[in-house]
């Protein structure tokens, strides 16, 4: 089974969001910034995460669209979430 162009194309934004979430997690062991941690989980859940549940999840487990979507969407928001929790006052 050969990937197609669009799983390639998808792959590439999924490894830049993957190096920059580790470069924010290195900041987070580093320092031990809170802040930095947050961005990392956050960054993986919005680049990473999606493409490894459309991509390679879904097809293995024989997911329905709906149950892919639904998982694709709960990363998003798990993402965001964890971007605006890494960006409040303190």
């Amino acid at each position: 089974m050969t990937p197609n162009i669009a799983t390639l194309a998808s792959a590439l934004p999924a490894a830049l969001g993957l190096f920059v979430s580790y470069q924010a997690y290195r900041g987070y062991r580093r320092h031990g910034s809170e802040t930095m941690g947050l961005l990392a989980v956050g960054i993986a859940c919005f680049t990473a995460i999606p493409f490894a549940v459309s991509s390679l999840l879904a097809p293995a487990l024989a997911w329905s669209d709906a149950l892919t979507l639904l998982a694709i969407v709960t990363a998003y928001n798990a993402g965001l979430a964890a971007i605006l929790w890494s960006l409040r006052e303190r």
